[in-house]
């Protein structure tokens, strides 16, 4: 399994002869994206609808173009009505070509600024399954009792209160038994992160992780 990041929270995973695009949204987006990187796209998924995890103009050429298939949440088809959405839940597995991509809980984080049509009432994250090994895509959430297991995972580290701080990420993570961890979601410029943060926070409880710069991958 190869995955790629892209910015904020988009990562290319490259598994089984698929290519699976997760959460692609604004930040960072040029249209040579679609030209070298972001093609033929197999499936898309979106965690949830604000723009930096869905942007909808780059969703539909790729659709458009690679007849890709779209999963997401009841909301985020509510909220893009022209993009052609498989609607999926917490609990929901989808299969496709020998790979499990399970649905599981997200609790995006709530600050007053989100009133007026900003709230996330319906949000979700993603562990892709490729019979080898187990990618979990957190999203934007805060922290929450589960028992996911993974072999690396995607975490996000903003704080901001919309998603967990890196000491929270950190704990997080460990109870997931990932092998490696990924911080991810802090390229925000009204709410960024501190990687510097992040390393400490992370070397402090023995974590093995990797911070991915743009188009960097790694490979498990």
């Amino acid at each position: 399994m190869k995955l790629t990041r892209f910015g904020q929270s988009c990562i290319l995973i490259e598994t089984k002869g698929k290519r699976i695009l997760v959460d692609p949204g604004i930040y960072h987006y040029d249209d040579s994206l679609l030209e070298n990187e972001w093609t033929n796209i197999d499936l898309i998924l979106i965690t949830h609808k604000h723009q930096d995890h869905c942007h909808e103009e780059a969703i539909k050429l790729i659709m458009e173009r690679d007849n890709s298939e779209l999963y997401s949440t009841q909301e985020v088809a509510d909220a893009r009505p022209n993009l052609k959405i498989s609607v999926v839940k917490q609990g929901d597995v989808v299969e496709k070509s020998g790979m499990k991509i399970e649905v599981v809980k997200a609790v995006h984080g709530f600050t007053p600024f989100l009133k007026g049509g900003n709230e996330v009432n319906n949000n979700v994250g993603y562990i892709v399954d490729d019979g080898n090994k187990r990618a979990y895509f957190v999203g934007d959430s805060i922290c929450f009792d589960n028992d996911y297991k993974c072999d690396i995972i995607f975490v996000p580290i903003c704080n901001h209160g919309l998603v967990m701080s890196p000491f929270e990420a950190g704990l997080f993570s460990k109870e997931t038994e990932a092998e490696i961890v990924v911080p991810y979601h802090y390229e925000s410029p009204k709410f960024p992160g501190d990687l510097d943060k992040v390393k400490e926070e992370f070397d402090k409880q023995g974590l093995n992780y990797k911070i991915l710069g743009l188009k960097e991958s790694i490979e498990i």
